[in-house]
């Protein structure tokens, strides 16, 4: 028997010695070793262990919700009390509720034992090819560490799910700069099972530093124009992200404020558009295997082939609004790529933009969106021109969508998600 599964059947207990007919706890204890880079040089070397627990107590139809980071004994009564405490302060609401007997389950997922000396030459290994293929940038700072996991879920309908789970993570923050001139900071990253590749041919961490080096000499875009943006992997994710809470979130469809409240079953995108949500996609390293409202995670498609599927209602959502339930509350993003390379893309566009990131405020109930295209590169004539500027791009998410030009054969594959370039036309362009 696990060391967590000894604390769950002691908090069990706990909780039944308070009376508690209705209750779902999660515990976990996580363990990670890192190494800290900066400068060029080893900085830290330390392992860190940190525990959790979140416990969500019912009485009649309020429910309140409390978590901490000590699993002795005393802290878990407390716990319990500060559940109850929580449950008979809040409001009454029917909807609030965790999904029937899931019967019990054990996951195994990642590596559970690291190869550290492997892991610390291939961090070495990238720091020397930086210095080498990219003289111009400088790693200001990278993390490298493996994480594991294991943690336990129960509730008191019957359902009980324990996962054991390990990755290699490493990020960087990264700039670059010639005699006066510098860029700003970027940052890449990924997570891993495996160890047999080069950090430099991970993720998309070569394509960052390629285009760190080329945005030391940036130029103004002139005037105003609707072209087409190219979004990168990272940034085609940030969009997706604004699009799913926009017109499929509890939020929006709980207030009736989503433009596409009543569009399932039908075209919203261009056909060329299928997003999912996978946790059991072999590229994706710690998918999820419970969601958090108490059910088993299923892998769900939102959009396919331009046609919405379904919105992203969780239990509460479901309950309040009469919709379908989506058994899925991560983030394991996958987007089904297109049939054009990137370079077949860029020349396909006679005006526009390569937009690393975009950095502006969430946007309004109808779509529209406006903010700075960061780490961008102007696209003229189907040819990569120059990094740019103090440009800003602005547009309607909903028409976006509709105006895919292409999607790559390229995918980013960094761990977490499978996202391809998106080209979309229509986006105003604004610079000096």
């Amino acid at each position: 028997m696990s060391e967590l599964r000894e604390l769950a059947d002691r908090f069990d207990v706990v909780l039944k010695n308070k009376n508690l007919e209705k209750y779902t706890y999660t515990l976990s204890k996580s363990e990670k070793q890192e190494m800290n880079v900066e400068g060029g040089e080893f900085k830290l070397m330390r392992t860190v262990f940190n525990n959790n627990a979140s416990l969500s107590v019912w009485l009649g139809t309020k429910v309140g919700s409390v978590g901490g980071n000590d699993l002795s004994g005393e802290a878990l009564e407390k716990l319990a009390d500060d559940g109850i405490a929580a449950a008979q302060s809040a409001d009454e609401d029917p909807c609030h509720d965790f999904g029937p007997d899931q019967g019990k389950d054990v996951f195994w997922q990642g590596v559970r034992e690291p190869d550290m000396d492997l892991f610390l030459e291939r961090v070495k290994e990238f720091l020397a090819a930086v210095a080498k293929e990219f003289p111009k940038v400088k790693v200001m700072m990278a993390m490298a560490s493996y994480d594991r996991w294991n943690w336990i879920s129960r509730n008191t309908n019957g359902t009980e799910f324990e996962g054991f789970g390990g990755q290699y993570s490493f990020v960087i923050e990264i700039s670059a700069g010639e005699g006066d001139k510098t860029t700003g900071i970027d940052g890449a990253g990924f997570t891993t099972k495996d160890l047999s590749k080069p950090f430099m041919e991970m993720g998309d961490i070569r394509q960052h530093l390629i285009d760190l080096q080329n945005s030391i000499d940036t130029k103004s875009v002139e005037g105003k124009f609707e072209g087409t943006v190219i979004l990168t992997p990272g940034c085609a994710s940030q969009f997706i992200s604004m699009i799913v809470s926009n017109y499929m979130g509890d939020g929006v469809i709980i207030n009736g404020t989503s433009q596409w409240l009543d569009k399932v079953g039908e075209k919203v995108a261009d056909e060329k558009l299928t997003i999912a949500l996978n946790p059991f996609d072999e590229r994706i390293v710690m998918g999820e295997r419970g969601t958090q409202d108490g059910y088993r995670s299923e892998a769900v498609t939102l959009i396919d082939k331009g046609i919405l599927k379904m919105h992203r209602l969780g239990l509460y959502g479901s309950k309040k609004t009469g919709r379908p339930l989506v058994k899925n509350s991560g983030w394991d993003l996958v987007v089904e790529p297109g049939d054009q390379s990137l370079e077949e893309l860029i020349a396909s566009v006679d005006k526009g933009l390569i937009m690393g990131s975009f950095s502006g405020g969430h946007p309004g109930a109808n779509g529209e969106f406006s903010g700075v295209a960061k780490n961008s590169f102007l696209i003229e004539n189907g040819k990569v021109k120059h990094a740019v500027s103090e440009t800003m791009v602005s547009g309607n998410l909903g028409e976006a969508v509709k105006r895919i030009r292409g999607i790559s054969k390229e995918q980013l594959i960094d761990g977490s998600t499978v996202v391809p370039y998106i080209a979309m036309d229509g986006i105003l362009i604004s610079g000096k």
